[in-house]
């Protein structure tokens, strides 16, 4: 099974939400719950270029969010989840190519509504690659003062230090910061955070797969950044 989890081959000091001024690449994805609107960051190019193509080229219409875990995260992207069989077990399906991983710590990190790259876990994927398509939305849990500071040591013994907004967003918006450091974020969701809570709500079978098909309808792209635009015509 993808499973969520990837390291840093480059990333640009620059946050998500600094970036706000500029303009970014926008993604509708339009789901049988509501609209989710996610930006992409230009820092993770590799990222954000495929999903863009992938959106442009139909990839997404008719998947499924396959995997809902409450409290955590909604996974999406595997193309065998299209009009796939109630009992059918979901997650393997990809592109046939992975990622290299762009983990752009602590600028890009797993706060709620961060959209990041679902991956292989370690022993089959020592370099923490991106699968090709699949990728999840943060829900997670708000945290205390006290509560953060096990996550904050974790952070610390891969290598990386927990800002002052790393901290600030994990209390008073929430996450899933035990994530940061081994994924790629690449995106944020800027309208329909709401759609996202119902669908981490969703009841599940015992694969974390939703009981009632919630179907990715249409992912169209909205707007490209120039760095999105350079790149593509470029290529």
């Amino acid at each position: 099974r993808v499973v969520i989890l990837v390291i840093s081959i480059f990333c640009m000091s620059f946050s998500l939400q600094g970036k706000k001024k500029e303009k970014r690449s926008v993604v509708r994805i339009e789901t049988s719950e509501g609209v989710i609107r996610i930006a992409l960051s230009d820092d993770t190019p590799v990222h954000r270029d495929n999903f863009l193509r992938l959106a442009s080229e139909g990839f997404y219409d008719g998947t499924l969010f396959h995997r809902c875990i409450q409290d955590f995260m909604i996974q999406g992207g595997d193309p065998d989840s299209r009009g796939a069989a109630p009992e059918a077990v979901l997650g393997e399906g990809g592109t046939g190519y992975t990622l290299p991983a762009e983990i752009c710590m602590p600028y890009l990190y797993h706060v709620r509504g961060a959209m990041a790259a679902a991956r292989d876990p370690d022993d089959v994927n020592p370099e923490k690659r991106s699968s090709g398509c699949q990728f999840y939305i943060v829900w997670g849990k708000k945290f205390t003062d006290t509560s953060i500071r096990e996550k904050r040591a974790l952070l610390k013994s891969r290598g990386y230090e927990m800002s002052g907004k790393m901290v600030d967003d994990y209390i008073m918006k929430g996450g899933t910061p035990h994530l940061d450091g081994e994924y790629t974020v690449f995106g944020e969701v800027i309208d329909g955070l709401k759609v996202v809570r119902v669908i981490q709500l969703t009841p599940t079978d015992a694969n974390d797969r939703p009981r009632q098909d919630i179907v990715i309808r249409h992912v169209e792209v909205e707007q490209e950044s120039a760095a999105a635009r350079q790149s593509r015509l470029s290529r």
